[in-house]
Order: C-alpha cells, then sequence, then structure tokens
C-alpha cells in the first residue's frame, strides 16, 4: 500500500486530491496538511512512503517542508506539486531531493501513474517541467565541467539510446517510454543506465543538463 501526506492551503486542492487517491486499491491518503510545518509532523508521526507538498503555503512553503522531511525522513518520497513553471522552484525542489515536480492541472490517471512510478523509484518531470528545468540547468551548467564542449563531443549514443534520450528531454518517465518505443520498462531501465554511464550522470536531472547541451 502507498501511504501518502498532502499538503495544500487550498481546502479544495487537498481534499478534491485525497478524493481522488482514495479511489486506488494500491493507494490511502493517511494526512492532510495545511502548511509546510504540519506536513513535517504528519510525516514524522505517520511516516508515509509519500509526500506531496505544494510550493506556496503559508508560515514554511513546500520547498523549506521539502528539506526538513528529506532530512529527518530520507526513506520518503516527495512530490512537488505547484500551478507555476517557476524556474527557481523547480531547480530548488531537485537538488533538495524531490522525486519529481508534478503540475495541478495534469489528468488525474497521469498524476496517479507517477506516484506509482515515484515509488518504483522513477524519476518524475512532465514534459513543461522538464523544458524548464533543461534551459536553467544549460544556463548554470556553464560553470560545471559537464558542459565542457570537449566532453560532450566524445559521448557516441547508438541511435535507440538517441530516441530514448530526447524522450528523456521531454520529460516521459520509464512506462511512458516503453509504451512509445515499444518495448519493456525493464529495457528502459538498462538502457537508462547504460546513458547514465555514457553521460557520466547518476540522475535524471544530470543527464537532461548534459543532452541539452548536444541534442
Amino acid at each position: 500500500m502507498i501511504t501518502i501526506v498532502i499538503a495544500d492551503d487550498q481546502m479544495l486542492t487537498r481534499e478534491g486530491l485525497k478524493t481522488i487517491l482514495d479511489l486506488e486499491d494500491d493507494i490511502e491518503v493517511v494526512g492532510i496538511a495545511r502548511n509546510g510545518a504540519e506536513a513535517c509532523e504528519l510525516v514524522a508521526t505517520l511516516h508515509p512512503t509519500l509526500a506531496i507538498l505544494d510550493v506556496q503555503m503559508p508560515e514554511m512553503d513546500g520547498i523549506a517542508a521539502l528539506k526538513e522531511i528529506k532530512k529527518s525522513h530520507p526513506e520518503t518520497f516527495v512530490l512537488i506539486l505547484s500551478t507555476f513553471l517557476d524556474d527557481n522552484y523547480i531547480v530548488d525542489g531537485m537538488a533538495s531531493g524531490a522525486s519529481g515536480y508534478l503540475l495541478k492541472d495534469m489528468d488525474a490517471d497521469k498524476m496517479i501513474a507517477a506516484i506509482r512510478d515515484t515509488v518504483s523509484g522513477q524519476f518524475i518531470l512532465p514534459s513543461a517541467v522538464a523544458a524548464k528545468l533543461a534551459t536553467r540547468l544549460s544556463q548554470i551548467s556553464t560553470l560545471n565541467p559537464y558542459s565542457a564542449s570537449t566532453r560532450v563531443q566524445s559521448v557516441q549514443l547508438t541511435d535507440r539510446e538517441k530516441e530514448l534520450a530526447e524522450l528523456v528531454l521531454k520529460g516521459y518517465s520509464n512506462r511512458e517510454i516503453a509504451a512509445t518505443l515499444y518495448i519493456s520498462e525493464g529495457t528502459v531501465r538498462n538502457y537508462i543506465s547504460n546513458l547514465y554511464g555514457k553521460l557520466d550522470v547518476m540522475d535524471r536531472v544530470q543527464a537532461i543538463v548534459r543532452l541539452q547541451s548536444f541534442m
């Protein structure tokens, strides 16, 4: 069972999300918070599988709560939820240990799939968020060794890896990549692992930075 704590200062949002998620047999919302401080308390008490945190909340915002939760309960997955495509929120959230960034206007089915993908170890970035993140981090990466042209040019990808890389840049999850390329999720994970090795990165964020610089 995937247990979840939701934090959002808007009652309709948090109650609506709870209603949607509680319809799923493998998901249970065990706590609802009105701000980041309450979310931290609920995580400490309930030890949920996942916390979904709105970015803008009173007393303690979602990014501050994310940092506290990952510090005290690193095993808890955290997804940032927002209506905003703000570069700073995205970068701060990813850098602070978020497992993904969700937009409030996502279809319910996609959000539920994203939650399941998160707890299976996948990194969640909708295409609009991935594009924003890639652009921002590419600018930042001018001060980072990953951006060095000699290292970028040395990367040789197969045609299949290039196909997969393009989907990663668009923010596709492993499940969506598998469906698009007509291969299994296990095969996608193998390709992702090989891609990380060739790019000399550890996760999707770093991969997006490198891929954006030469694709």
